[in-house]
């Protein structure tokens, strides 16, 4: 009896949808994604995404977007309530030969202390990129920088389209620093990002992906991922199985909701 009544279920079992497994790393977006400042932001994207990175600029002239400590507090705040974390991206390139690189670093790592922040991403200046004087200068100012955070874990150096990611491979041997893969630039570049990503992955706290179109060498990225074939998504999604990172969606405004969608649909395709 009890075999005839598994045979007449065993259809219906199939029949119900399985529910896909949730990833293993948390999604962020920017904080930029509706008008307004990086506490509206950090307010309407609780509950959307896990982590949100603060892009932060300081221009030539003097404008800026960093946060006073009345905004950070307000900042901390939500994501406590919300149990969110934040991603910290560097105004500038790091640069420890000239320019004020090191200076606005330390003005944020102190500024944003109060968050804990997950991760402060940042980039090496690309100018004399490979030459011994290079990276004797980058050294010197990632060095600095991991110990004004404290723990060189949360120093995530991150790769760009100008340059072989390759180049950074010295400053990890020498500094206990994680890294932070953004997989647009490698699209920009040209390059099949599986691969890095294998190799990268066990020290990435975090990774970027946004959309990238158009011919190499002309190409616009930061923009969606419904720019990006499903498959080509799908298969880098599939390589993070099992990753515990920080996934940001770099893209801004409207951007981030199509985005989101292409990503849904590829998750569920993985």
């Amino acid at each position: 009896m009890a075999n005839a009544l598994l045979i007449l279920l065993f259809p219906l079992y199939l029949s119900i949808p399985m529910q896909a497994s949730a990833p293993t790393f948390r999604l962020g977006s920017t904080s930029y994604v509706y008008p307004g400042d990086l506490v509206h932001n950090a307010a309407r994207l609780a509950g959307q995404v896990q982590d949100i990175e603060l892009v932060l600029y300081v221009t030539p002239s003097g404008e800026h977007n960093l946060p006073t400590p009345r905004e950070v507090r307000e900042l901390a705040r939500i994501a406590a309530d919300a149990g969110m974390s934040y991603t910290v991206h560097l105004p500038r390139d790091l640069r420890s030969d000239g320019g004020d690189s090191l200076t606005l670093a330390r003005q944020v790592i102190e500024l944003c202390a109060p968050l804990s922040p997950y991760a402060y991403v940042m980039h090496v200046d690309g100018e004399g990129v490979g030459a011994d004087a290079w990276r004797d200068q980058a050294l010197v100012a990632l060095a600095q920088v991991a110990d004004w955070a404290g723990d060189p874990q949360r120093i995530a150096l991150e790769n760009l389209e100008s340059y072989d990611p390759r180049h950074l491979l010295p400053f990890f041997a020498a500094l206990p620093i994680a890294r932070t893969l953004d997989i647009g630039h490698l699209w920009k570049a040209g390059m099949d990002p599986l691969s890095l990503i294998d190799e990268w992955r066990a020290e990435a706290r975090v990774m970027h992906i946004h959309g990238v179109r158009g011919a190499l060498g002309a190409r616009e990225d930061h923009g969606t991922l419904a720019w990006v074939a499903r498959a080509a998504l799908a298969a880098v999604l599939a390589r993070l199985d099992g990753w515990d990172g920080v996934l940001t969606l770099e893209v801004f405004e409207d951007d981030f909701f199509s985005s989101r969608a292409a990503f849904d649909e590829a998750l569920a395709a993985v």
